[in-house]
């Protein structure tokens, strides 16, 4: 197959066009072309004035070799078919499986290898599945009566299901493919095999992590809900067994191998790892706000003239402040809302979601401030914890001790005046709000950086810093703030006990977080082959 790339094609082209300019790059008839295959897609919106799509074409045709010869100064080249995974069956399978803990990107692409190489993994998740853990969610969001067992953080699918879904990352790995395939093959669309910044929704997502975990199944894997890790068995310094709880019961469950794969809100899974004196070490993460703007105004500031051709824009702002604070939007969210995430009883986190069409009135993202461990320099190992839960505690508090999130006007944070109602912009946080002064749930520093940044993203994005725009407070959870340390095998101080995911600080996003899954459960498959 032939490889037309860095095609610059107008916006409003359509399908038969595209073959019509295909068959003249190359000067061949159209009839000639057996076969055409987009393989990339992006928005070129650097000049307002001139967007267009940025285009790689796969094309099937007789005398390739030579149309490439003889076409030198066009961007065209044999096309190479991306590498592939191989993944070869375990003869002599160990009588104990591996276990799984946690059903979030890494832990179900972990699993999912596993059992495709006849390792029969079980998997455990405390929340539970998806069908059941969107009517809680549904639930909380109407009553503010948290489960805090299925929530946004915990659940099928874990905290990347009720998000944007972006599949986008900054890893080159060739396994991302691995990933897109099998999120193809779950049911997503089939565009995110080829857009430049492909997401799949919270109401795709849903759908496409319970096909997963079918998946799963059928090639012999367990799947277990409800179901909490609460303690791990060892003897001589390798893993022998691990304790679990269901439905009240507490028994234990034989294995050598036990992938932690629980997200950065399993609080409770890192203080039972600092019992037994898992090497771990602080690492940086981030706290903020959530910004809400109209979304048809970011629409205008990204795309001019062309608002309204080419859907929902995004956008991903960054600037580092003289005080050596970098603030940074994150998990941008285009026709999206703002979400309750909270996890546990009396602490308030917000996030963002959106569903796969993009069609909210509202855009929001994460507005979020840099914390250095030297920002919670205690002994505690997981100080960075204490120092989240302070500030979810204080937003708590701040939004009435009811899950109503604290929320303030851009304009009004600026000037440093309490908020009383909302503006133009109506905030989209499902339990309702309470107008207030957002710096009283955040950091000192946290709050002088983001009044540094506003004007700055403003001068990027005109109207960023709008009087009416809506801050929503607090988020806390954008990663980790601790790091479950792993060798060259991927196991821990203890063998057998493997970190994975953005959780154990490995990760940051749907794509690398399954990506890790994939390299722990390879490691996993390599070490039975040579343990047999």
């Amino acid at each position: 197959m032939i490889e037309l790339y860095d095609l610059k094609i107008d916006i409003d082209v359509n399908e038969s066009q595209i073959k019509n300019i295909v068959a003249k790059k190359l000067k061949i008839s159209e009839i000639a072309i057996n076969k055409m295959v987009l393989l990339k897609k992006a928005v070129d919106a650097r000049k307002k004035d001139n967007i267009f799509y940025n285009m790689s074409i796969g094309v099937e045709t007789k005398s390739e070799d030579a149309i490439i010869k003889n076409l030198k100064n066009e961007k065209i080249r044999k096309y190479i078919e991306p590498q592939e995974l191989t993944i070869s069956k375990i003869k002599n399978k160990p009588s104990d499986a591996p276990v799984v803990c946690g059903t979030g990107p890494a832990g179900l692409f972990c699993a999912y290898i596993l059992a495709r190489a006849g390792l029969n993994p079980v998997v455990i998740e405390r929340g539970d599945d998806a069908d059941t853990r969107k009517k809680e969610i549904e639930k909380f969001f109407k009553t503010g009566s948290l489960n805090v067992k299925t929530n946004v953080q915990f659940g099928e699918g874990g905290a990347g299901t009720f998000s944007d879904g972006k599949l986008n990352s900054n890893i080159h790995d060739y396994r991302c493919r691995e990933v897109l395939k099998t999120f193809f093959d779950c049911g997503a669309p089939e565009e995110i095999l080829y857009i430049s910044k492909p997401h799949l929704g919270t109401d795709n997502l849903i759908n496409i992590v319970k096909n997963l975990r079918n998946k799963i199944i059928n090639l012999g894997g367990k799947v277990c809900f409800n179901t909490t890790l609460t303690d791990i068995i060892y003897k001589d310094n390798k893993l022998q067994a691990i304790t679990v709880e269901k439905d009240g019961a507490v028994f234990n469950i034989k294995t050598n191998q036990l992938i932690i794969a629980t997200g950065h809100s399993a609080r409770d899974v890192f203080e039972m790892l600092k019992k037994h004196n898992v090497k771990m070490e602080k690492k940086p993460f981030s706290i903020g706000v959530r910004i809400e703007h109209k979304q048809e105004d970011i629409n205008k500031s990204q795309y001019g003239k062309f608002y309204n051709k080419l859907g929902a824009a995004d956008y991903k702002l960054a600037v580092h402040l003289p005080t050596n604070r970098s603030v940074y939007t994150f998990c941008m969210c285009p026709g999206g809302q703002v979400v309750a995430a909270a996890s546990e009883q009396g602490y308030l986190v917000v996030n963002g979601m959106s569903l796969f069409m993009r069609d909210k009135e509202n855009a929001n993202s994460a507005l979020l401030v840099n914390v250095e461990p030297t920002d919670f320099p205690e002994d505690n190992i997981l100080a960075g914890i204490d120092f989240q839960q302070k500030y979810e505690k204080m937003a708590f508090i701040l939004g009435g001790s009811n899950y109503k999130a604290p929320a303030q006007l851009v304009g009004d944070f600026l000037k440093d005046t309490p908020s009383t109602k909302q503006g133009k912009i109506t905030p989209s946080y499902p339990i309702g709000v309470k107008w207030t002064e957002i710096k009283k749930c955040l950091p000192d520093f946290v709050t002088a950086s983001l009044k540094q940044a506003l004007p700055l993203f403003d001068n990027k994005i005109k109207g960023f810093a709008n009087k009416d725009a809506v801050l929503t407070g607090v988020e806390t959870r954008s990663s980790s703030p601790v790091r479950v340390l792993r060798d060259e095998n991927f196991e821990s101080s203890i063998k057998g006990v493997y970190p994975c995911g953005e959780g154990a600080g490995y990760a940051g996003g749907i794509m690398s977080a399954a990506v890790d899954g994939i390299k722990v459960a390879m490691a996993i498959i390599e070490k039975t082959k040579n343990d047999a």
